[in-house]
């Protein structure tokens, strides 16, 4: 066969060649318009918005996602998988490519004396060998396509992996304000009821308060002492928190959360609650772990059709061009040329049924990816739905810890009034004070909850999208 015929046998069976293996096409599970009402979306396609914390305008908060961004680990690690999933692409994506080698060879044999008399050859021999795998079946091809699939999917990831760092600083922070703020509430509290012990203790000297009053004071303040460690344990476990969140050594970054000279918890957060169900349709799809589920399924289904491929003849080309000769010193002439080509076509006969059983684990495997995607959407839907409902069901209880504070506080004033008037007992005083430090703590930590409920929502629905709400931090009111 001449070359000219052997390429254009080669040319025409790659033009011919096709893919084996099912084509993607996305599953629809809902209906477009069950989803949106689930949702009660809107249906307008809007930008993710990713800086969606910037609304809080808290500049400590900013400044800590912007160093978790560029120091955490967990962001490196998505990139460097990122990375993975392309140097995989770049591999597949040539595996079926002509493929040529350099090579260099002394050759010397010498035949034994049987026949009387001994020969012996001896030569040089350079050049390139060429092979080339023809991917008439589409295999190749197919791996190529699962490859892009994982780079698309490991994209995702690292946005996903980034949503989740925002949300957890986030989180750590808010939360940390709001152990601060309740310690600080707590040490006023402290000093209050210390001095209400001291004036119990006055009136105990002279006989105006009997024991069980001079006791029920000092377990008011025992009682409020014994809070104070515990919040200082917690400060100092979300410090830590934050600092391995932003990649920094415990202790670092210190200087940046302690002692604010405000504190945003001991707000309410106003947000515009009505506009939450004011979703684009295409919310859940744009979540990075849907896009990340359903690229791992399209990788898939791409690997059934490369298991299909080895079902199939495989032909092959190997050649080489080069030189020969005898001596060295007059290699590389004309006359020196040689060269050698070598088609090969291969049929699996029989292999104990270990390629249809690799078909069958690859649609297996497609058939979990399958249901892995289908979950993640139902868990989606599930996440905003519930943080929508949290943040509206919050500001509703906010507003009820708020009066309960501002009822308390009157009953606690009115009542020391009374006490130092002798008009009650020490136990009312007992009571009301208990009951003052509850209804404050409540209150802070509703103003929390609004935080973190808003974190939540925004990370269900992808790191948040563009809208035209506005947000602004104002007194409780």
């Amino acid at each position: 066969m001449k070359i000219t015929e052997l390429w254009l046998l080669s040319t025409v069976a790659v033009i011919c060649s096709c893919s084996v293996g099912p084509d993607y096409r996305r599953p629809q599970f809902f209906p477009e318009e069950d989803v949106a009402d689930s949702l009660r979306a809107s249906g307008q396609t809007q930008e993710i918005n990713k800086e969606w914390y910037k609304q809080f305008q808290d500049p400590f908060l900013n400044t800590l996602i912007a160093r978790g961004l560029q120091d955490s680990p967990s962001i490196e690690i998505a990139v460097q998988k990122l990375r993975q999933a392309r140097h995989t692409l770049s591999i597949y994506g040539v595996k079926n490519f002509p493929t040529i080698d350099g090579s260099g060879s002394y050759n010397y044999n010498k035949d034994s004396i049987t026949y009387g008399t001994s020969v012996s050859t001896e030569y040089f021999q350079t050049g390139f060998d060429v092979s080339w795998e023809l991917d008439i079946w589409g295999g190749g091809r197919r791996l190529t396509e699962s490859a892009l699939a994982m780079v698309r999917s490991a994209s995702a990831n690292l946005d996903n992996v980034r949503i989740s760092l925002i949300a957890e600083i986030a989180s750590n922070y808010y939360q940390l304000r709001q152990s601060q703020e309740q310690l600080k509430i707590a040490k006023q509290s402290l000093k209050l009821q210390q001095e209400i012990a001291s004036l119990v203790k006055e009136k105990h000297k002279f006989g105006l308060a009997d024991n069980i009053a001079l006791n029920q004071s000092e377990y008011l303040v025992q009682t409020t002492k014994m809070q104070i460690p515990e919040l200082e344990t917690n400060i100092e476990q979300l410090l830590n928190n934050i600092s391995v969140l932003t990649g920094k050594l415990p202790g670092q970054i210190n200087n940046l959360l302690i002692n604010p000279e405000t504190n945003p918890v001991s707000n309410k957060f106003e947000y515009d609650i009505k506009g939450l169900y004011d979703l684009p349709l295409d919310v859940v799809r744009n979540r990075p772990d849907i896009r990340e589920a359903e690229n791992n399924l399209i990788s898939q289904n791409a690997k059934i059709g490369e298991a299909i491929s080895q079902m199939f003849p495989n032909i092959s080309i190997s050649g080489f061009l080069g030189w020969q000769s005898k001596h060295l010193s007059n290699m590389f002439n004309s006359q020196k040329d040689a060269y050698s080509y070598s088609p090969t076509i291969s049929l699996p006969l029989f292999h104990w049924g270990a390629l249809i059983n690799n078909v069958k684990l690859q649609k297996s495997i497609k058939e979990e990816q399958l249901q892995l995607y289908k979950s993640s959407i139902l868990t989606a839907i599930s996440e905003i739905r519930t943080s929508v409902s949290d943040i509206m069901q919050e500001y509703k209880h906010n507003q009820s810890a708020y009066r309960a504070q501002i009822a308390q506080q009157q009953v606690s004033e009115l009542t020391l009034i009374k006490y130092k008037q002798g008009l009650l007992d020490f136990s009312e005083v007992l009571t009301a004070e208990q009951n003052l430090l509850s209804a404050q703590t409540n209150t802070i930590s509703s103003n929390t909850d609004i935080y973190l409920k808003l974190i939540s929502f925004y990370k269900a629905v992808g790191g948040g999208y563009a809208t035209t709400k506005k947000a602004h931090n104002c007194g409780i009111h």
